[in-house]
């Protein structure tokens, strides 16, 4: 665990892009169509872009647009999840912070090594779909760009219980259920005053909602 010494200040708040015109449906992988949006290829520095919220908000979708657009590795944060995690979250039993842990550093450690490839040619970036729920989990991700070139973004992304009930409702043979969700809402921390994370109101169409992430992403990366 970070102490409060070890925690990054971010004296801003995040910038907020609202999304919400029309009810997005739910969000698949093999559904994906991203937007034409001219983003930066070639950057004199690496990005880790880390896609967060709750269960049902969208994270491996937008996050899979990202990847194809910037033409980097995609990393799914469920993936990296202990066996005795899913077994607890399948049984309905939420997470506690020791659980998540481990979790969130061998996530953090699969992210730098993504950046660091056997071949000796690095990428520009990495995408990673993280819950993160909480500060102090972000903080765990952030300290991947301690004492070196590396950027950090966390795009989170904001959607109503009622809709993320909804999605997780439709899913198939997933651990994550209805109460899971909930228990997530109760401990989601909200990125407040944290400069690297912005916000976006996903509670549009789909080819809506990619378009803002993606004029977003190519905002940040070009302004460093």
């Amino acid at each position: 665990m970070l102490s409060a010494g070890e925690r990054p200040q971010h004296p801003a708040s995040p910038a907020i892009v609202d999304a919400s015109t029309v009810l997005m449906p739910n969000l698949e992988p093999k559904t994906i169509s991203p937007p034409s949006v001219m983003l930066p290829h070639k950057s004199p520095v690496q990005h880790i872009w880390v896609v967060t919220g709750p269960a049902g908000c969208g994270k491996s979708t937008v996050g899979q647009v990202l990847r194809k657009e910037l033409g980097v590795s995609f990393l799914e944060g469920d993936d990296y999840h202990p066996a005795s995690n899913k077994t607890k979250m399948g049984n309905g039993i939420p997470l506690t912070d020791e659980d998540r842990w481990d979790w969130l550093i061998s996530l953090r450690k699969a992210a730098i090594d993504a950046l660091s490839p056997a071949d000796g040619n690095p990428p520009t970036g990495v995408v990673v779909a993280c819950s993160a729920l909480k500060q102090k989990y972000r903080d765990v991700i952030r300290v991947a760009a301690y004492n070196s070139p590396v950027k950090i973004h966390f795009i989170y992304l904001k959607l109503t219980e009622n809709v993320l009930m909804q999605r997780v409702s439709q899913r198939q043979a997933h651990y994550m259920k209805s109460d899971m969700v909930r228990s997530q809402l109760q401990a989601l921390e909200e990125p407040q005053g944290e400069d690297d994370a912005i916000t976006i109101n996903v509670e549009g169409s789909q080819e809506h909602v990619q378009r803002r992430v993606l004029e977003a992403v190519a905002e940040i990366a070009n302004a460093v």
